[in-house]
């Protein structure tokens, strides 16, 4: 999730405003008082020296639109109470200073570093988890542990599964929920990991796990989220790319038997925005050890501009599922998008926080609120929200529950007192400095010059629906654009049985997929589907020949 598909920091209304029903957190502004929503924003003058009068006009316009925006802001999320463990608990250790002191000759006889990347102020601590006790995958190999920026006090939290098939050979993956600020112990537990939570907080064994036919790294990024935990904070992200970038130069530093498969960066919801930018970052390094061959994005958030348009098809009964919203509504949504599509113009253009909160504020407020106060599912629009408190879903509360238990906390070697599915001060963070609408997507055709993309939607899923993906991808500007627009859309089937499963359409090194009965949670939904489309994946089956 979160999933659920974002600079100075500014007022944090929204999140304390939404919700609890989005792992993409939406704002829902209804009630305020101009004075609440301004004097923060005098504050920030200040320091910033002040808006220009064109900035000034759009932030006004939003705050009479939705007056009562700010009035429970909160600027700063609390660092999570923590218990950092001597290094003698920790099985290994590896010191990024290590690494940046080895050097190598290249092909014109210069010495130069063996890997690159500002590696010095981090360190890998892993522990070998025992399958027997804790039961998830009782037969693969598992680490935990924990990558630190010591320079920044920031502590990322891993959990690592070897392939149940061939370790040896079989790709490593790296799995990112989104959120900002969700857990990726959600996908582990609740879509493509090795075991399921059910409501007696016992374990269920997944056959359709991701781990089949490859190795898995699921990460708690950025800090302070999930087992993560930090007294700073990451609130955008390109910094999350630099620690992502260290943890996995690390990992594969400390575990150089997985260094040599195929890695594939992988993730749902708003890991559509950190998917292309860890992937830019990992490729940006010459020399490294990372052998990035592929990205999948699942029912992400890339391309807002493009995306946004899609919200009122999907409500509308246009994207394959019954209506849920009345025709007034439905026309005030395309009533608005205009206005929306110009204020996400403004922050492509800029790149400004002061341009990007606004577009966020007001296209959330006006095309996906409707939705919202409904009470239908964000995530799966054949249903009702079942449980408000866990983003809809009961079995996030039950993986919650397990993963408090002390014994499994001192299994993985955890530093803090609590977990929790997703940090909501941290979403608020990253839409209030402007990353919600951000142009990751103008990443993407650099990307696609050196490694193949696939974009992949649940069609039944509204907050970052098929009908969007589908357009951003065509809408994209690549070398490739006019060949991948007219391939031809074909019936995606089952390996096993050749029942239809969605649709594929494939050009170079693009490709995008629908996957039919999903929601934005695709493994959890359809987990057969999922594991059929991302092992043909990995065997390069779209790719051109």
């Amino acid at each position: 999730m979160r999933y659920a598909p974002v600079i100075p920091l500014l007022a944090a209304a929204s999140a304390a405003m939404m919700p609890q029903q989005q792992p993409l957190r939406l704002p829902d502004f209804s009630q305020t008082n101009l004075d609440d929503w301004t004097e923060p924003l005098r504050d920030l003058e200040k320091s910033l020296k002040g808006l220009t009068e064109d900035v000034r006009a759009v932030w006004n316009s939003v705050a009479m639109a939705f007056p009562d925006a700010f009035d429970k802001a909160n600027f700063f999320s609390s660092p999570k109470p923590h218990n950092k463990k001597p290094d003698h608990e920790w099985d290994y250790i590896m010191k990024g200073s290590d690494i940046e002191s080895l050097w190598v000759t290249n092909t014109a006889g210069e010495k130069e570093r063996a890997l690159h990347g500002k590696l010095s102020p981090y360190t890998l601590r892993s522990k070998a988890v025992d399958p027997s006790k804790l039961g998830v995958d009782p037969h693969v190999k598992q680490y935990s542990g924990y990558l630190d920026d010591n320079d920044k006090d920031k502590h990322l939290f891993y959990w690592f599964f070897e392939s149940r098939n061939d370790p040896k050979h079989d790709p490593v993956l790296l799995w990112l929920n989104g959120g900002p600020g969700c857990s990726s112990l959600t996908g582990l537990f609740m879509e493509l990991g090795p075991s399921s939570v059910t409501k007696n907080i016992k374990l269920k064994y997944n056959p359709s796990s991701w781990n089949s036919n490859a190795s898995v790294i699921f990460l708690d990024q950025p800090v302070n989220v999930g087992f993560s935990y930090s007294d700073s904070s990451v609130s955008n992200t390109i910094a999350a790319g630099k620690d992502v970038y260290a943890l996995l130069t690390l990992f594969f530093e400390q575990f150089p038997e997985y260094a040599k498969q195929d890695f594939h960066i992988s993730g749902e919801s708003y890991a559509g925005h950190y998917i292309p930018v860890f992937a830019h970052e990992i490729l940006s390094h010459k020399n490294r050890n990372i052998n990035l061959k592929s990205i999948l994005i699942g029912n992400g958030l890339t391309d807002g501009l493009t995306q946004y348009e899609y919200y009122e098809p999907m409500a509308c009964g246009k994207g394959g599922w019954p209506a849920v919203l009345g025709t007034s509504e439905c026309q005030a949504m395309n009533n608005a998008y205009p206005r929306c599509a110009q204020l996400i113009q403004a922050c492509y253009d800029t790149e400004s926080v002061w341009r990007c909160v606004p577009a966020s504020i007001y296209c959330n407020n006006a095309l996906i609120g409707p939705y919202q106060r409904t009470g239908q599912n964000v995530y799966d629009i054949r249903n009702k929200c079942e449980d408000s408190n866990n983003l809809c879903y009961k079995e996030l509360g039950w993986i919650s529950e397990y993963l408090n238990k002390p014994e499994v906390q001192k299994e993985l070697g955890v530093e803090v007192q609590s977990y929790d599915s997703c940090n909501f001060d941290i979403n608020r963070n990253f839409l209030f400095q402007g990353d919600w609408m951000q142009p990751y997507h103008r990443l993407v055709p650099s990307l696609l010059d050196e490694i193949p993309v696939l974009v992949y939607a649940g069609d039944a899923d509204f907050i970052c629906n098929w009908l969007g993906n589908e357009a951003w991808t065509e809408a994209l500007e690549w070398k490739g654009q006019k060949k991948y627009n007219k391939a031809e859309t074909q019936d995606l089937k089952l390996t096993e049985d050749g029942t239809k499963i969605g649709s594929v359409k494939a050009s170079g090194n693009f490709t995008f997929i629908r996957l039919h009965a999903g929601g934005h949670m695709v493994p959890h939904d359809q987990p057969t589907a999922s594991l059929d489309m991302l092992n043909r994946w990995l065997d390069g089956e779209w790719l051109a020949k």
